[in-house]
């Protein structure tokens, strides 16, 4: 499907954060990455990407600033930077790579890796690793920029994360990288206690066993493994799903658990009867999981801890366990 790209002036600023700007484009509103289309203000000519509004998806259903005619040309690439990020595509950009840095480790010394398979299980999980030095990594299978994550400016405010890394076509961290092993090689070397991998807001479906991007949690947790990590497995359980495939425990954590090839700790809530088949799990007291939370941004297909305890419970369940693991 071709791009559907509409012309317009900057109506209204509603936000402005590190990597994005929420604004109005001819009353309707659209995000801005400012490090790819340069600052964004009033009046400003533009180019709007319209085809997730105009195809009513769920959480990307926004325009997309795609570039902005008035001071947007004419930018030049950050220093040293020459890997580019979405290549042979019409917003390539080049980015500093940890990788070009130095020599990273070939082995994680068991550091503990939460992975998770959406997005909204960041926030609980790290909830559970309070006082711990803790690495945010975002791999593909949900949005792209870091910095759509209201979640993770939340985490940060609260000093629950440490660092953010943007990996393979992610782009937005504070460190880049090309793959998820380099990025959980880079943790480990820079003292992190544990890392939280999930995909950014949003994911990638289409209803089917391997076809979305929760399958990003198994990549993860075999990189982690192979590297001599711990990686912890946060399981999508849900109590107030209407869809089937997601009601207890998805049909997508099912497949994660299939397609990992190590040694993972699956986390489960020890006060929520488990599913007969998921037998190698770890159950964990999740005692006070509301009280740590709270405050934090806790949603997940518009339904919060009071609709789909099960769900940010399990999340939690993860972080808990991999503290366990922190040597």
């Amino acid at each position: 499907m071709p791009l559907s790209l509409r012309r317009g002036a900057v109506t209204a600023i509603a936000e402005r954060h590190p990597g994005l700007v929420r604004c109005e484009v001819e009353g309707q509103l659209c995000v801005a990455y400012p490090e790819l289309t340069g600052p964004v203000a009033l009046g400003d000519d533009v180019v709007v990407n319209v085809q997730a509004r105009e195809l009513a998806l769920g959480s990307g259903g926004f325009d997309v600033l795609h570039a902005n005619l008035t001071r947007g040309l004419g930018l030049s690439a950050p220093p040293r930077a020459h890997v580019m990020k979405l290549p042979y595509t019409p917003v390539q950009h080049a980015a500093r790579h940890v990788e070009e840095d130095a020599p990273l480790p070939t082995e994680l010394g068991g550091m503990p890796v939460v992975c998770c398979s959406l997005h909204s299980q960041v926030a609980p999980a790290c909830a559970a690793l309070a006082g711990l030095r803790v690495a945010y990594v975002q791999v593909p299978g949900g949005a792209l920029p870091v910095g759509l994550s209201d979640t993770v400016r939340a985490l940060r405010a609260r000093d629950l994360l440490a660092a953010t890394v943007s990996v393979g076509a992610c782009f937005g961290g504070e460190v880049e990288s090309v793959t998820s092993a380099s990025a959980l090689a880079w943790a480990a070397a820079d003292g992190f206690d544990v890392v939280v991998c999930a995909i950014g807001p949003g994911i990638v479906g289409t209803a089917s066993r391997l076809g979305h991007g929760g399958l990003a949690a198994a990549e993860a947790a075999n990189a982690a493994a192979a590297l001599r990590g711990s990686p912890v497995l946060a399981v999508r359980v849900s109590s107030g799903d209407e869809r089937e495939r997601h009601r207890g425990v998805s049909h997508h954590t099912r497949a994660v658990v299939e397609l990992c090839l190590g040694e993972v700790a699956v986390a489960w809530p020890a006060d929520i009867e488990a599913p007969g088949w998921l037998e190698a799990r770890t159950d964990v007291d999740t005692e006070g999981w509301r009280e740590a939370c709270a405050g934090l941004p806790l949603e997940h297909m518009g339904r919060g801890p009071a609709d789909d305890p099960w769900f940010f419970e399990s999340a939690f369940a993860a972080g808990k366990l991999a503290r366990e693991f922190v040597r």
